[in-house]
């Protein structure tokens, strides 16, 4: 029996994103399911090779990955935004290089990645001075320390878990990321904290931090999330926890 059938405009009524993730990042699917739980919003995902350990020199071999990785997200309905997670991958090889990439197989795609979204996160909330928890080791930490300079903002504060291997990032506990936000963030001239690297879990932590500090805290996550939705003209208030998602 041949049965017939209609076909419709799919899931991605409102938006389609793609996300490439690294296969070592054991963090941000859980992340980012329930920011992107939305009738008629899909969320396809890709993983890039990448190393287990996080040195400028692997970073930097991704980008030959790219493109590659990119036609692995499927073609067969344009995707208004793709996603290149990795925050440091990002900072090493420059996003206009990620979006080059990715857009040489998904060319009417916008493209963001952790680096871009956060500098256009902190001038969303109207803030410049800084303080950072990173998990790096110096040399990467310092990389996305130059890169925040170069687009006006000034780190304050740095703090780092000093780690190189994405799974000890991934079990770093959310009391200790909670006590290093609150730590770095202390500073009455700091207007913001940014908690670096989408493999760190943050979310959970993210409201009661910017409670015991009175400003706003992002991380990789949270602010790749608000800025892939916003370049799909989708609403973000309420979406996420914290101010960025209240604004």
């Amino acid at each position: 029996m041949k049965l017939s059938f209609d076909c419709d405009r799919g899931s991605a009524t409102k938006a389609a994103f793609g996300l490439i993730l690294l296969s070592v990042d054991e963090t941000i699917e859980s992340e980012f399911r329930p920011l992107f739980d939305q009738e008629g919003v899909s969320l396809l995902h890709a993983r890039i090779e990448s190393a287990s350990e996080v040195t400028s020199e692997k970073l930097m071999q991704m980008k030959a990955r790219l493109t590659h990785t990119a036609a692995l997200l499927p073609g067969t309905r344009p995707l208004d935004v793709i996603a290149y997670a990795c925050t440091s991958g990002a900072t090493v090889i420059g996003s206009d290089q990620v979006a080059s990439a990715i857009q040489a197989t998904h060319p009417g795609a916008r493209v963001t990645d952790p680096a871009r979204a956060v500098v256009a996160a902190l001038a969303h909330l109207g803030v410049s001075r800084i303080a950072i928890v990173s998990p790096y080791v110096e040399e990467v930490s310092d990389a996305l320390c130059r890169l925040l300079e170069e687009n006006g903002i000034t780190p304050l504060s740095v703090g780092s878990f000093g780690q190189a291997e994405e799974a000890v990032v991934a079990r770093i506990s959310l009391q200790s990321v909670e006590e290093a936000i609150c730590e770095v963030g202390k500073d009455p001239e700091i207007e913001a904290v940014f908690a670096s690297c989408t493999n760190l879990r943050t979310m959970p932590v993210i409201e009661a931090c910017e409670k015991r500090l009175s400003k706003p805290v992002i991380s990789s996550n949270l602010a790749l999330a608000w800025h892939m939705m916003h370049l799909a003209d989708l609403p973000t208030a309420d979406r996420g926890p914290g101010r960025l998602f209240a604004t």
